[in-house]
């Protein structure tokens, strides 16, 4: 009796003598994947006050974020021909066809983040089968209702791409982020003040190189941030000049803040090439 007390005491003691485990720290690899060009693009639709002569071969691209079994795609193109028709966008693929470069395919997503739901971000969401959808509440309710009434705002948005949002809702796919710096997957945080549209979030993922933060349109160019320029379509230019400067402050390094459209992102991060760049 004495003895199994002893073990009793000797195991609380050791018990409460032990370090508590580190909680886990889930890092991840992040890619940019081109899915087009869109040639000759006036500058002056990307940043406030642009010279309006000045154009640019828009980089489009979406966003894989890799790692502890999790595939997350940040954003995805677009291929309907209802949307891409006329526009002259050169070297289109679907966002399915990008990611089948990093050897995955569309059920191997496991979650989709649409930063918001401009033609050129949301437009495949019907194209990865088991994922999850994250988007903000408030883009969600807006783009479903007030947008499309008398005083409304919907440039950019495609009716279809709301019905396809809708549908996945009412299958359970969709979840609804309810505002500002939310984590929603272990290392993987949104935040919202960009006002690109709506509600628009950009997303910091936790990798071994720092923290690496996707800005989306929220930031279309290296040079809105290097000149502190607004965006140029924005519902509120003040606020998203305070997202760019919060986005530099979270990401760990200058360079680990990725903006939306520039081409400037393939060269900066050149490897492994054929369309996809390892930000790192």
């Amino acid at each position: 009796m004495k003895l199994v007390v002893f073990i009793s005491i000797l195991s609380v003691a050791l018990t409460l003598g032990s370090s508590p485990a580190a909680p886990s720290q889930t890092t991840y690899e992040v890619y940019a994947l081109s899915y087009g060009i869109y040639p000759n693009f006036p500058v002056s639709g990307l940043i406030a006050g642009a010279d309006k002569t000045r154009k640019i071969d828009l980089q489009m691209m979406v966003w894989l974020v890799r790692g502890s079994g999790k595939n997350i795609l940040i954003d995805t193109g677009c291929y309907h021909e209802n949307v891409v028709k006329g526009k002259g966008i050169q070297n289109l693929i679907k966002a399915s066809e990008a990611v089948a470069k990093l050897g995955l395919a569309p059920s191997d997503i496991t979650d989709v983040v649409i930063t918001h739901m401009h033609w050129d971000h949301a437009d495949g969401m019907d194209l990865f089968p088991n994922a999850k959808i994250w988007i903000q509440k408030d883009e969600y309710a807006y783009y479903t209702g007030a947008a499309w009434q008398t005083g409304g705002k919907h440039g950019g948005i495609e009716p279809d791409d709301v019905l396809t949002l809708v549908r996945l809702n009412t299958a359970g796919k969709v979840n609804l982020v309810d505002g500002d710096n939310v984590e929603i997957i272990d290392g993987v945080k949104v935040y919202t003040g960009g006002r690109h549209t709506f509600a628009s979030q950009y997303v910091s993922v936790r990798a071994a190189s720092g923290t690496i933060v996707i800005a989306s349109d929220n930031m279309y160019l290296y040079e809105n941030v290097e000149k502190h320029l607004p965006i140029a379509q924005t519902f509120d230019a003040d606020s998203n000049l305070k997202a760019q400067d919060r986005m530099k402050a979270i990401a760990s390094r200058p360079d680990l803040l990725v903006p939306g459209h520039d081409p400037a992102v393939f060269v900066k991060f050149p490897k492994p090439g054929n369309g996809v760049a390892k930000i790192e």
